[in-house]
């Protein structure tokens, strides 16, 4: 399948980077990767585990990682599997081209729903939906060749809705023999509590900015050491995801953007603030929308470090605000309102906290 057409049909994908099952290296994570191999080749494999982290780390790129060692290795007693020093495999290896096509009989890999009759622009479901959990009965019901495992990835628990919740629960309370959950949760907190209670649960940690900009040097979106580079580490939290997306548009000129006019408080520069307004707000601007709520949230979750010496009276004040401006976001998503004047309302709160 060629790469554009596998990735019409993933709900993550971003246009001219390899899915996670395609990648051959693993930016950070060594020692969650080194937490899977030495229990796979330990007598105390768990049978399900959650990959917990922020989103955009490579938590599905480290769950089809290690699928593919396992699938290749089906014996942890092999001297391959305990010789092994990470869970690369060879790109030329017969079971990593399969994966990689989204063609390993062994591995079911959930996802929201691809639907071809959404209006909207995204077409998958918003949900990971109880039916498409529920293929998992008849794919570990199904027979596979003596000693082979049965791989279930979910991408993203997150996307499930209570149903398919309950579904996965009813799978992982009576595991078939040689099986393997890799359950991927940006916020497990929010999981079942019982989904818990019944997996392993490895935690991942932000990419370094190092790793980052490796990562995105590999996919040709920019080179190292360039201030594009360093820029879209900085913003994006250790997420390579976050990363690229912004390398991949104006969205670092549009954060450059905001920290001028946050250095200029409590002033304003008014034909500044509308000249920014009008480029967060325009229609279809979705990520530069998204991009703006990050910024606003990241930059007043830094005033609010106790130990940055503010008074009391202002940490206060600038609560109050994260607290507004976080209602007046999700009530322009959700109404459609005015998102220009929500902008220009934002900096004006901001310049009179400043002045507090």
């Amino acid at each position: 399948m060629e790469q554009q057409d596998a990735h019409a049909f993933e709900p993550d994908a971003l246009e001219g980077i390899p899915l996670p099952r395609e990648r051959t290296v693993l930016y950070g994570h060594e020692a969650a990767e080194q937490a899977l191999l030495e229990a796979y080749r330990s007598s105390r494999m768990h049978h399900a585990w959650i990959l917990a982290g922020p989103k955009g780390i490579g938590k599905a790129t480290l769950a089809f990682r290690f699928a593919r060692f396992v699938l290749a290795h089906p014996d942890p007693a092999s001297v391959a599997a305990r010789m092994a020093p990470d869970l690369m495999l060879s790109p030329d290896d017969p079971t990593f081209r399969k994966v990689a096509a989204g063609a390993h009989p062994g591995i079911l890999h959930l996802k929201r729903p691809y639907d071809a009759k959404r209006k909207s622009k995204d077409k998958f479901k918003q949900d990971l939906t109880v039916d498409e959990v529920r293929r998992a009965v008849p794919f570990f019901g199904s027979t596979g060749s003596q000693g082979s495992w049965r791989i279930c990835i979910v991408d993203a628990a997150d996307d499930m809705n209570q149903n398919a919740a309950n579904a996965l629960l009813k799978v992982l309370e009576e595991p078939p023999k040689r099986s393997l959950f890799l359950v991927i949760a940006h916020s497990p907190g929010r999981l079942l509590p019982t989904i818990r209670s019944r997996c392993r649960m490895l935690t991942t940690q932000p990419l370094r900015d190092q790793e980052i900009a490796s990562g995105l040097a590999e996919f040709g979106v920019a080179a190292p050491e360039t201030r594009e580079a360093r820029r879209a580490a900085e913003l994006a939290h250790g997420s390579l995801r976050k990363a690229i997306m912004l390398a991949s548009s104006d969205a670092i000129e549009l954060a450059d953007g905001f920290a001028a006019l946050v250095e200029q408080l409590p002033d304003i520069d008014i034909a500044q603030a509308h000249g920014f307004a009008d480029a967060v707000a325009r229609n279809g601007a979705e990520d530069a929308w998204t991009l703006f709520k990050d910024l606003v949230s990241d930059h007043l979750h830094s005033r609010l470090d106790p130990a940055s010496g503010m008074a009391l009276q202002r940490l206060v004040r600038v609560a109050e605000v994260w607290e507004k401006t976080s209602q007046a976001a999700r009530e322009a998503d959700a109404f459609n309102l005015d998102r220009k004047q929500l902008v220009l309302n934002v900096f004006r709160d901001l310049a009179e906290t400043a002045r507090t």
